[in-house]
């Protein structure tokens, strides 16, 4: 494994744009750092089409486990990997929709590799996608069960709200922080070095969430500030 790899995961309830953020938060990062940057695809949505169906309850453990594989061949060779999901969403997924918790000791050690994780936020409309989505009642359950896993094991993550690019430049935002190490000494160019030097220490990303409820960035970042 290549413990130098910054891994930021990228989680969240169907439909709330996690494919898409990852797909332009990877060369957004590239382009303003100059580091290598890799986005690596959800396993799931692959395993979908390719079978036609969702996974069997037997069938969850060995996503879990090609999705973290995939995840270690990319740090391998990247400075940055950007991840489109992790075995954490399938830990939540096999404890909402089958009733099995025996995923998440597994999930939760590989989520401890990730210098950050982005919750994608409720605030955009559920769309269909095949069989891969089970329908927008099942967005606000499992939107809790991942703030359960995050909070009560005391991971690193932040909110990612917003549409369109707004949404983008909260990933960005939350992001930020952590790169300042790896661009010390660094040439100045424009974009998010740039920018760095002028971030608020309250989206610093060690920084923990400890509302269980609240959807609000700006409510997260205050209570971020006082400490809670």
């Amino acid at each position: 494994m290549n413990d130098n790899a910054t891994r930021i995961a990228i989680c969240g309830a169907e439909s709330t744009g996690k494919t898409t953020l990852a797909a332009a938060l990877a060369p957004r990062l590239a382009q303003e750092t100059g580091l290598r940057v890799a986005w690596v695809p959800e396993t799931l949505r692959e395993w979908c089409e390719h079978v036609g169906r969702t996974p069997q309850v037997h069938e969850q453990a060995a996503i879990l486990r090609q999705q973290h594989e995939r995840i270690e061949a990319a740090a391998a060779s990247h400075d940055v990997v950007v991840c489109d999901t992790t075995g954490l969403m399938t830990a939540v997924y096999s404890h909402y929709v089958f009733g099995d918790r025996t995923l998440e000791t597994r999930a939760v050690q590989l989520q401890q590799r990730m210098a950050l994780t982005l919750l994608t936020a409720l605030d955009l409309p559920w769309v269909a996608d095949g069989a891969q989505r089970d329908g927008p009642q099942v967005r606000e359950p499992v939107d809790a069960l991942v703030r359960e896993l995050l909070i009560g094991h005391r991971l690193p993550w932040a909110l990612v709200s917003g549409h369109g690019p707004a949404r983008l430049d909260s990933a960005v935002d939350a992001v930020a922080p952590l790169l300042r190490p790896r661009l010390a000494g660094a040439a100045p160019r424009a974009g998010l070095f740039t920018r760095l030097a002028g971030r608020n220490a309250q989206t610093a990303a060690a920084a923990r969430w400890a509302c269980d409820c609240c959807t609000a960035p700006e409510a997260e970042r205050q209570l971020l500030k006082r400490g809670y």
